[in-house]
């Protein structure tokens, strides 16, 4: 069984809030593997998406520290099956004149796309689900990877319910 559980949390946009946010669940020894922060559809909300490991810790735990936050309005487990995940990242591979081809195809086959070519290397993106994202650089690395730079994971739940709404009513 895991202990990485994805958390969609709605919080008051206002500055120091992610610091209150990563703060806490850092002084409770919980590791944040994936933090990815925004404004939500209204302005005077933003959506904290984290993908935490509680370790032997109930997620309960967890949750009832962070409600105590002032300006935490909401949190929701998402579910792997009831949600849609997506990770983006940028590689760049080492690639010459002879290997490009092969990169390319190889960025083809997982929807890929190169964003930037230079003499020695290419600039390869790929939006997905992170086992994707993560294949992609498995078949990417014996090319030589030379950097990554990746999003947090971002989710939100499937079907018509909105988190956003409900905590706005109440």
């Amino acid at each position: 069984m895991t202990s990485r559980h994805t958390l969609s949390v709605l919080v008051e946009n206002k500055p120091g809030v992610l610091t209150r946010f990563t703060g806490l669940i850092a002084r409770r020894g919980f590791n944040i593997h994936s933090l990815a922060v925004g404004v939500t559809e209204h302005d005077e909300l933003s959506r904290i998406t984290v993908v935490v490991d509680v370790g032997d810790v109930p997620l309960e735990q967890v949750t009832k520290q962070l409600n105590k936050l002032v300006n935490v309005i909401k949190i929701v487990e998402l579910e792997p099956d009831s949600s849609v995940r997506r990770a983006h990242v940028i590689y760049k591979v080492k690639a010459n004149a002879a290997t490009r081809p092969q990169v390319a195809a190889a960025v083809e086959m997982f929807r890929g796309s190169i964003v930037d070519v230079s003499t020695d290397s290419v600039c390869v993106e790929a939006t997905g689900e992170l086992g994707k994202v993560e294949a992609l650089r498995d078949v990417l690395e014996p090319f030589g990877i030379k950097e990554i730079v990746q999003s947090g994971t971002v989710a939100i739940g499937r079907g018509p319910k909105s988190i956003t709404d409900r905590a706005l009513r109440g």
